[in-house]
């Protein structure tokens, strides 16, 4: 090592720093090695072992060097290394780790590249290793994927070689810290008022509900908003693959999928938890994604006395929804015709909210969709609510118009038996008209 005059005679380089950052996360490590700290007291004994170590190099870095410094070995030592900063940042809804050296961000909607780099995939592994262990979660070789979910709610997923090719990599969709409300939907402009008085009296009025969209949509925030319309008194059964929904109501059981052991062996998977949630006499089910075979149980949980159930689903428009929920009850091995299959969509769900992400990265309700029923071996859907996008503008921002169809559905008797009286001009179009029903197929 140089000496302190040598020191502050010459500029410090970045192969300096990171010796520098070694030696002192090397010092700190040994010491608590020798002296566990209690769980509550780790940041503080971190903090006075870092000071301790650093004092002892003799060094006298320039402060804005030194609190960096300090900085990146705390988040090293208490947190995900260096994408802990991004994750403290508010503004920053997802990050996104493909190898050491390309870390992305989303920041409103859109994709930025940061200059945050790890030193190596090694060190890209060292923190996937320090996200998954804790939660009892594993990856190795065998096993090279891994879903977890942060202590905050963050949903995690991490792929390591050999079938990540180009490096481990990290995805982290975070968790806000305040949940949004209808009225932040609204001042957003991802829907109206008229479409949010709607929505609300549909829930409270035990419609089943479907809400579709591609990834990243905000299909989630949509469920956990229209989730926390449900009356307190009914009993509420969440299903999730990492627990996200944050229901306020008190009468809530929330299950959560277990992956297998090491052995294969203990996996609960979404289907068996549906399964098991219509033996816990719920009033309502919500379940966080169908993706697979759970997709017959919940249709069949919504025509057996359960209405008033919520779920999401992946995919570009009510139409696809519905194909995408006929695929998925295909995937429940059962020998079923489509023309059966399509009968329990119809009879099951009332009506599908479409969320969907533009171009210039902002989320919408898209379309609010009464599934109207069945002609011949058809699904004869209604757009009740749509997004009629008009342009974009020179800076990119799409140009368009939340408005009603001019369609009253026709489970309106069913809100009107529930209470509510919407008034007719929450289905109105511009031109005041309310023009005849017209349905289209599938």
């Amino acid at each position: 090592m140089t000496t302190t005059g040598q020191r502050a005679n010459q500029p410090i380089k970045p192969p300096d720093i990171a010796r520098l950052r070694a030696y002192l996360g090397t010092a700190i490590q040994r010491e608590l090695e020798n002296n566990p700290p209690l769980p509550q007291e780790r940041r503080q004994v971190i903090e006075t072992y870092l000071q301790q170590a650093y004092e002892n190099t003799k060094l006298h870095l320039p402060n804005t060097i030194r609190e960096q410094l300090f900085r990146d070995i705390l988040d090293e030592l208490l947190g995900y290394g260096p994408i802990q900063p991004l994750l403290d940042d508010p503004q920053i809804t997802e990050v996104m780790v493909n190898g050491n050296n390309k870390v992305y961000v989303e920041r409103d909607g859109n994709l930025e590249k940061t200059g945050v780099k790890f030193e190596d995939d090694n060190h890209v592994l060292r923190i996937i290793e320090r996200i998954v262990l804790p939660l009892g979660r594993h990856i190795d070789h065998d096993s090279p994927t891994v879903d977890a979910r942060l202590p905050d709610g963050s949903r995690v997923n991490a792929v390591i070689p050999p079938v990540a090719i180009d490096g481990p990599t990290i995805t982290i969709r975070k968790f806000p810290a305040e949940r949004l409300s209808i009225q932040d939907l609204i001042e957003m402009k991802s829907l109206t008022e008229e479409m949010a008085d709607f929505l609300e009296a549909c829930v409270k009025a035990h419609l089943n509900i479907v809400i579709s969209g591609g990834t990243g949509s905000g299909k989630t925030t949509l469920l956990n908003i229209l989730s926390s319309y449900i009356p307190p008194h009914e009993r509420i059964v969440t299903i999730e693959d990492a627990a996200e929904l944050q229901l306020h109501q008190d009468h809530v059981v929330r299950l959560e999928t277990k992956a297998a052991n090491m052995d294969g062996r203990g996996e609960v998977s979404i289907r068996s938890l549906v399964k098991n949630s219509l033996r816990m006499r719920p009033d309502r089910i919500v379940v966080g994604e169908v993706r697979g075979g759970e997709a017959l149980d919940m249709l069949q949980a919504m025509n057996t006395g359960h209405d008033g159930s919520l779920t999401t689903v992946h995919s570009n428009s009510p139409r696809d929804a519905t194909s995408r929920m006929e695929t998925l009850v295909l995937m429940a091995g059962m020998d079923m015709p489509l023309k059966i299959v399509r009968e329990q969509i119809a009879s099951a769900v009332d009506m599908i909210v479409q969320q969907s992400r533009l171009s210039d990265g902002s989320r919408k309700v898209t379309h609010i969709t009464e599934v109207a029923g069945m002609e011949g071996e058809t699904i004869v859907m209604t757009d009740v609510f749509r997004f009629n996008q008009s342009g974009t503008s020179p800076d990119g921002k799409v140009i368009g118009e939340l408005e009603p169809t001019g369609i009253r559905p026709l489970f309106m008797k069913r809100i009107e038996a529930a209470g509510f009286n919407l008034s007719a001009k929450v289905f109105m179009k511009k031109t005041g008209e309310l023009p005849r029903p017209v349905r289209r197929r599938r």
